[in-house]
């Protein structure tokens, strides 16, 4: 009798199982066939279930899958994130990782930044830049090599020695010129900008300051003493000019006309030689 009441526990218990693994079965389905009943949806997702988020997207929007942990969820951006690029296709537009070494890209095949360590040249990441390039570590770059370039030489300078150019014989004369491409790290390096070589002049004695200054103020004085002078002789020989043409204007106005004599020659009657 006990035997069979502990079969018939086993029996029931085992029945019970069965019914709730049915049941977590069915709803499991259920939400593989119903995505759109689950409250976790964020604002760019179309589609979404609990577990994988995003499913997918409102138009416009990339389908990108994160991952956290050892699980992926699917999130909806207006741009892919650094290391991916976009595509877009009538049904879904997708996010697609870049290749290991590049940083930005624009297709998988063409890459717009590299990741530490690698230099970018015509899309693609390089650890060496090739022959007749040079790694540029500002940009990150395989740029051109760059040689210094430098404008003509200047006029030699007059003979100097010492900042003066009087009280001495042999003196030093200078010329310059300027860089006007510096160049880049392997490219030539810049020549010199200035030469000096020695010169000979004929020596003249230079003046004292305080003479030569005393001399200049003489100078500007005199020079300002003549120009007035001038200035007031012009302006009394106007004035004597212009008191004399009025002085015969009023004679011209007070003195009356002379009468014109008449011609004698035509007033005398022609001689009659007839007898």
């Amino acid at each position: 009798m006990q035997l069979r009441l502990i079969s018939w526990f086993f029996i029931t218990l085992n029945f019970m199982e069965y019914i709730g693994s049915q049941h977590a079965s069915r709803v499991r389905r259920q939400g593989r066939m119903h995505p759109n009943v689950s409250q976790g949806c964020q604002g760019g997702c179309a589609t979404c279930s609990d577990y994988n988020g995003c499913l997918s997207c409102k138009p416009r929007l990339f389908f990108v899958l994160e991952r956290i942990g050892m699980k992926q969820i699917g999130v909806c951006l207006s741009s892919c994130p650094s290391g991916y690029y976009g595509t877009r296709y009538p049904d879904i537009n997708k996010c697609a990782k870049c290749k290991a070494d590049c940083d930005t890209c624009f297709t998988r095949n063409f890459c717009t930044k590299c990741k530490s360590g690698f230099y970018l040249y015509s899309g693609k990441c390089l650890e060496k830049c090739p022959d007749g390039l040079e790694a540029n570590n500002h940009t990150m770059e395989c740029t051109s090599i760059v040689h210094c370039e430098a404008s003509e030489w200047s006029p030699w300078s007059p003979c100097t020695k010492k900042g003066k150019t009087c009280g001495f014989k042999r003196g030093n004369e200078v010329r310059v010129r300027e860089i006007v491409q510096h160049p880049s790290a392997r490219g030539n390096p810049c020549p010199a900008t200035s030469e000096s070589r020695k010169c000979i002049v004929q020596r003249k004695r230079c003046q004292k300051e305080g003479k030569g200054k005393k001399n200049r103020e003489e100078k500007r004085k005199k020079s300002n003493k003549d120009e007035s002078k001038e200035t007031r002789q012009e302006s009394k020989g106007r004035a004597a000019r212009r008191q004399n043409r009025e002085q015969r204007e009023n004679n011209s106005k007070t003195q009356p006309k002379k009468r014109k004599a008449p011609n004698k020659e035509q007033n005398l009657a022609p001689i009659d030689t007839a007898h």
